[in-house]
């Protein structure tokens, strides 16, 4: 049984002249347990829509998605947090870290709506990040780089079974971003968590082994790409 299987699933906006807009459109899309898949796409084409409907941040308009043999669209809004909390590691973009916390907390808070805190399993991930000597630094005090490097240790908080990383190198240099996405894969190899990163960077793609190009698997996508 995939970790990860989409079935079906469609998402449209209505956009302001009173039309609607698809974003997503995935027959099937499956990802295997501790994967390590990059999806590429360019700006507009429903990468970051696509990893909020496998969050279950957003609902689909149809279809189906499992995560860990559980039908997302059977449960309640709470019910669909908590499987979120207790099976998905997110990385976002622009990181989203909160300013008045200092990193050890934003890792604790991460861990809330999950099995609950863990101070020690909190450390540890920051120091395998290489923050241990700022475990109480706050976000504005750290560089860019050691911004994301919170950003991942917060995503492996719950011990998830899939990381899922939008544009993770986005806003780092060159060398930064090659050292973030080296981190991020062997994070999540020691975790044996799997990985679904989206990028349109094709230096990032080039790294990965597993690399789906949008537009195989999401017909709008597609269309907006003809």
């Amino acid at each position: 049984m995939p970790l990860l299987e989409l079935t079906q699933v469609r998402k449209c906006f209505a956009t302001p002249d009173g039309t609607t807009h698809c974003v997503v459109d995935v027959p099937r899309f499956e990802l295997a347990d501790k994967a390590h898949v990059a999806l590429a796409g360019e700006s507009g084409s429903g990468k970051t829509t696509l990893l909020n409907l496998i969050a279950g941040i957003v609902s689909p308009d149809s279809g189906s998605i499992k995560l860990a043999g559980r039908e997302l669209g059977n449960l309640r809004e709470g019910e669909r947090d908590r499987a979120r909390a207790e099976t998905i590691g997110f990385i976002f973009q622009t990181f989203n870290l909160l300013p008045g916390y200092t990193c050890l907390e934003n890792v604790l808070l991460g861990m809330a709506f999950g099995p609950g805190h863990d101070r020690r399993f909190a450390e540890m991930l920051l120091k395998r990040v290489g923050l241990e000597n700022r475990l109480h630094y706050y976000p504005r005090q750290l560089s860019t780089g050691q911004q994301q490097r919170v950003a991942v240790a917060r995503a492996l908080a719950n011990r998830p079974g899939l990381v899922l990383a939008d544009e993770p190198t986005g806003n780092l240099d060159h060398a930064n971003a090659r050292e973030a996405l080296k981190l991020i894969r062997e994070a999540c190899y020691e975790n044996n968590a799997a990985l679904l990163l989206v990028s349109h960077d094709r230096e990032v793609l080039a790294g990965f082994e597993n690399v789906v190009q949008l537009t195989d698997i999401n017909l709008a996508s597609r269309k907006v790409a003809a």
